[in-house]
């Protein structure tokens, strides 16, 4: 399975949106240059997930969380084979979509998830991925970076921007965020970024964070880029 970029989609403000944090001029070209950077040194950072349709990242993404891709990808061909569109969750119940996730950590919870979501997908979107901040968060299993992963991946709509633990801990090193609470860190990179390269930087970071930064053992001093931005790379 491919990774699939549907075409960008406007769309409401969401009534989760919120204030951003000021950053002074010197902040913002400092954020842009990190990301230049960032975008010369991935320039195929993408979407880690496979899927071929909007339902099948927000299939992945929700059996994504305390998981890692690749063990994801694994699990997820049978899981599309054996329910190809929302329609077929219905008639079914979560202990038969168990068997394809109990592979991934806290299966049984996920498969509930996955369920419910896909059910009421048909029921009350007609089978579409909903394309706005608010229809998502009422989906069974969806949080804001779930919702973030979707927009930006399967829409093109920058709502957000996802925070993980590598963009967490990047965006610590790199100055960028002295907060560790996600939502903090995450309005801290929508001031300082132009909102268009909002999903882009999540996959840049997360490139950089498995590829070099990471969380033991990170060549600080051995990497341009963290030598030049991070404030670990004296020590």
């Amino acid at each position: 399975m491919n990774n699939q970029q549907m075409p960008p989609v406007g769309g409401p403000r969401s009534k989760k949106e919120f204030a951003l944090p000021s950053k002074t001029d010197a902040e913002t070209k400092r954020a842009s240059r990190i990301l230049a950077a960032l975008r010369r040194r991935y320039p195929d950072a993408r979407c880690e997930l496979n899927f071929t349709n909007p339902h099948e990242l927000l299939v992945a993404t929700i059996l994504s969380a305390q998981a890692t891709d690749v063990g994801v990808n694994k699990a997820t061909p049978e899981l599309f084979k054996r329910f190809p569109t929302p329609k077929d969750y219905l008639g079914t119940t979560p202990q038969d979509v168990e068997p394809y996730v109990k592979t991934l950590n806290f299966w049984r919870n996920k498969a509930k998830a996955v369920h419910a979501t896909m059910q009421r997908l048909d029921q009350e979107h007609e089978g579409q991925v909903p394309r706005t901040m608010d229809e998502l968060l009422a989906l069974r299993g969806v949080a804001r970076k779930t919702a973030n992963v979707v927009l930006g991946n399967a829409y093109g709509i920058n709502r957000g921007v996802v925070v993980d633990t590598h963009v967490g801990r990047i965006a610590r090193r790199f100055e960028l965020t002295h907060h560790e609470a996600p939502e903090k860190v995450e309005r801290d990179l929508m001031a300082l970024f132009p909102r268009p390269s909002w999903c882009l930087l999540s996959h840049l970071f997360i490139f950089h964070g498995r590829r070099s930064c990471k969380a033991r053992g990170a060549g600080c001093a051995d990497d341009l880029i963290c030598r030049k931005y991070c404030l670990n790379a004296s020590v």
